[in-house]
């Protein structure tokens, strides 16, 4: 569904290029989780915004399959702050020109699903972290994508909020059958979230591994002995690499 090959991204700053990622190459099949985790300032957000098409690399090829449709979710929500929940997660379909109907029966069974039944008519501002977290959510899910890139999505949650909403990706994930590309910097997301991930070292950032993660998915899997030893040994494979601001 997704290959890279060979991309290399770089930034122009003062009249110097200065580079970001470095020859990545990967793949990622339909249905499949993955993660990408790496020091902060590694290209991480970077990579996300070239799959997306948002940035274009400098060399190496990124292709998505044709007639995929995608969603995306950024760190900061990106909810437009004078719409109601329910103008904020029916846009993306108005944008499309859908009639009112399907607008309100989809919007209605997402708010639902999300446990957000009752908050049409709120603002953003009225809302908790994690409820502002969960509308960005359905309006990525409401126009029914294919491909779902998430942008460390959970980071400026507390954390039995971040576990709750770790768990609803899950069940999105399992549910709906969506390929996911989660952006995060905490291993212990990464291997909870990502069947496959993609380990980046320091800027420029490169892949130091890609690690087959087989038993993300399975709800008991954070309490497991062999998710511990994961984590651990993604602890030990990023440790000395640190670099600059994120990117």
């Amino acid at each position: 569904m997704i290959n890279v090959r060979a991309a290399s991204l770089s930034f122009n700053h003062d009249g110097t290029s200065r580079p970001v990622l470095q020859e990545i190459s990967f793949s990622i099949e339909q249905h499949e989780s993955c993660a990408i985790i790496g020091p902060s300032g590694c290209g991480k957000t970077s990579l996300l915004f070239l799959l997306t098409g948002l940035l274009q690399p400098d060399s190496g090829v990124i292709e998505i399959a044709d007639g995929f449709r995608s969603g995306t979710i950024l760190q900061n929500f990106g909810l437009f702050p004078w719409k109601t929940v329910y103008q904020n997660v029916g846009l993306g379909l108005v944008l499309k020109g859908e009639e009112q109907g399907l607008i309100r029966s989809r919007v209605d069974h997402l708010l639902t699903e999300m446990g957000l039944a009752g908050f049409h008519s709120h603002f953003p501002g009225q809302l908790s972290g994690g409820m502002q977290q969960r509308v960005a959510l359905a309006r990525a899910l409401a126009i029914e994508p294919e491909i779902l890139y998430m942008d460390e999505p959970l980071s400026s949650l507390d954390a039995l909020t971040r576990e709750r909403l770790q768990n609803l990706l899950l069940e999105i994930w399992q549910k709906k059958k969506i390929t996911t590309v989660l952006v995060t910097h905490s291993i212990e997301e990464a291997v909870f979230l990502g069947r496959k991930i993609i380990v980046l070292s320091r800027r420029p950032g490169r892949i130091l591994q890609i690690v087959d993660n087989p038993d993300a998915g399975e709800r008991g899997y954070r309490r497991s002995e062999l998710f511990f030893h994961r984590c651990i040994n993604l602890r030990e494979l990023l440790k000395g690499e640190d670099g600059g601001q994120e990117t």
